[in-house]
């Protein structure tokens, strides 16, 4: 079976670190894929809104189509991109983020072969909605990258953070200044901060100006994650909002593959899996006062939380992921 994966992004610079971007490698390894990115605003003079995405490529990709079986488009959320419709073999669209309240325009999710989820809050609300077409997929990670490293509780907690913002407001939708308002609260708390590159001296002035540079470190650099992962006691993944981030976090995946235990919002989806396998804390409020409390939970449940982190850790497996979206396929191909 060959597959051809649709992106609306520009292409990423190290795509290697990037969540969805390992995702779809594991996936183009095992399907025989080739990926598009559909974004014309690389060459564009102008910026293009997202409704004319991909209509730059339609005629090469109508070419391609002769030696794929279907299409696989990843999106964070429900837009409906017009040139979908304009394919001819049939197209899976795939919310790589959780949905929100908002109810998509379903008549355009509906012509598609299929629409996946990684989470079940969001399968259960476009089932509701009356949409027959949407499967549950997982989200999935190599965990042979990974290995379990005890860090023994000390009365300093250190915490790793991996979705860095890419906008100013995403300081604060993403839980970063109530990280550094936390730090602020609690002397024992000290964080790591893998960066990409964007606004690193934003976050280094809000570092400075948050008075807690001594326990704060930004890494500006691609890294072993695993080796990271060996000198802290467990992962944090903060957001206001769960449409604006992974349902399944991969910084999150990467954190159990390493039988570290996790701080999550109740906002993001992954959430309900974490307070029913007891994998982490379940952060209810993104600000300092909320992260405060939910690390004082952490320390006293620490031990417990690591023993079931250590025993999930390899649940969410690339191999497990390709297994989901093979279904899926064959499904839509039957």
């Amino acid at each position: 079976m060959n597959v051809l994966y649709h992106l609306p992004v520009l292409p990423p610079k190290m795509p290697e670190t990037e969540a969805l971007s390992q995702e779809i490698a594991a996936l183009r390894t095992a399907f025989n894929g080739e990926i598009v990115y559909l974004n014309p605003n690389e060459t564009s003079p102008v910026y293009l809104p997202r409704l004319t995405f991909g209509w730059h490529k339609l005629r090469r990709v109508r070419q391609m189509e002769a030696e794929y079986g279907l299409h696989h488009f990843f999106n964070p959320d429900p837009f409906p991109y017009p040139v979908l419709l304009r394919l001819r073999k049939p197209v899976v669209y795939s919310l790589s983020s959780g949905l929100g309240e908002k109810r998509p325009y379903l008549p355009y999710f509906s012509r598609l072969a299929a629409v996946t989820v990684y989470d079940e809050r969001s399968y259960e609300k476009l089932r509701a909605w009356g949409l027959t077409n949407v499967h549950l997929a997982q989200s999935g990670i190599d965990v042979t990258r990974f290995t379990h490293t005890a860090v023994p509780l000390t009365d300093e907690i250190r915490l790793l953070s991996a979705s860095a913002p890419w906008t100013k407001a995403q300081f604060k939708s993403k839980g970063i200044d109530a990280l550094l308002a936390a730090a602020q609260q609690a002397p024992g708390l000290h964080l790591t901060f893998l960066w990409r590159g964007l606004l690193y001296e934003e976050m280094m002035a809000r570092v400075a100006q948050a008075g807690v540079a001594d326990r704060v470190q930004v890494i500006n650099e691609q890294v072993d994650v695993n080796g990271i992962l060996a000198k802290v006691h467990g992962t944090i993944n903060l957001a206001s909002n769960g449409a604006i981030i992974k349902a399944y976090p991969h910084s999150l995946l990467d954190s159990l593959a390493a039988g570290k235990p996790v701080l999550i919002s109740r906002a993001i989806a992954m959430s309900d899996y974490v307070k029913s396998i007891g994998c982490g804390v379940v952060v209810d409020k993104v600000s300092g006062d909320g992260v405060a409390t939910a690390v004082n939970e952490f320390v006293e449940r620490y031990e417990t939380l690591v023993d079931t982190a250590v025993r999930v850790g390899r649940d969410f497996s690339q191999e497990k992921m390709i297994t989901s979206f093979r279904r899926v396929y064959e499904t839509v191909t039957a």
